[in-house]
């Protein structure tokens, strides 16, 4: 919740030449709905993801949030006709495996892993229709807009369960904040509104295979800065998905050269 509503604070002043109000005129019934919509998955995917790693391992729990390419296809399929060559199927799929191969070392089982994988899945179909129900209207709005109005929707999202669960919303201490505001800086203004950018242009199925490198680049930066151990499998995965996303590229490059060709 505070991530969010520290990146609404942090971001304000980017507004300013913007009206809010002049956007909201210019949108649809139907776009508004799915505006609110898109900051109600955000929110719940939040929501669901972080809880889960109360329940399984953070293993377990990024192997099926890496599933979200393959959400993301099915949606964009019957959502928007969009169809992914073979090519990027067999990319997508190496990328998952590898994404798999790298955290599998890691799981955990315990008694309630279970409910913790479940809610990761849900996590990760969460961010899936977030993504894909944002694609469009990111084409419609400038994307810093579109981000301030889904991150104020899913903050308050947030705040709704935190008062219904009588979460302690202010008891903490000041290095607590600091990774509060952390988390505003790093992974949601560097991150997420970096990938609702890009959004509009890339589409949801190209920016969901980057998120795949995840597990891989985590990793990495825990045996860097926590002196955790690197396993064969976890340099096996690494190369897999690395190996899957630049395939996926690759595949999407050569469609783009394909296309140019035909319209000469």
């Amino acid at each position: 919740m505070y991530r969010l509503f520290f990146t609404l604070v942090l971001i304000t002043p980017m507004l300013r030449k913007l009206s809010l109000r002049a956007i909201f005129k210019d949108l649809s019934r139907k776009e508004l709905l799915l505006l609110l919509l898109a900051g109600v998955f955000l929110g719940l995917h939040f929501l669901l993801w972080m809880e889960s790693l109360a329940h399984t391992s953070v293993a377990s729990s990024m192997i099926l949030l890496s599933l979200q390419p393959v959400f993301i296809m099915l949606g964009s399929f019957f959502m928007f006709k969009e169809r992914t060559t073979g090519g990027g199927v067999l990319a997508l799929s190496v990328a998952v495996i590898g994404s798999a191969v790298t955290a599998w070392g890691d799981v955990g089982l315990s008694s309630e892993a279970m409910y913790g994988d479940v809610l990761s899945l849900l996590g990760a179909v969460t961010s899936s229709l977030y993504m894909l129900t944002g694609q469009n209207l990111v084409r419609r709005i400038p994307p810093i807009a579109y981000s301030y109005i889904v991150f104020a929707v899913g903050g308050i999202v947030m705040l709704i369960y935190n008062l219904a669960k009588g979460v302690v919303l202010f008891d903490y201490d000041s290095k607590e904040w600091v990774l509060f505001l952390l988390l505003a800086i790093v992974p949601t203004i560097f991150g997420q509104m970096l990938f609702n950018r890009l959004l509009g242009s890339l589409g949801a199925t190209t920016i969901s295979m980057v998120i795949v490198a995840e597990p891989a680049v985590a990793i990495l930066l825990a045996a860097f800065l926590l002196n955790e151990k690197l396993t064969l499998l976890h340099g096996v995965g690494g190369v897999l998905t690395l190996a899957g996303i630049g395939l996926f590229f690759w595949f999407k490059q050569m469609m783009i050269k394909r296309g140019q060709k035909s319209l000469r």
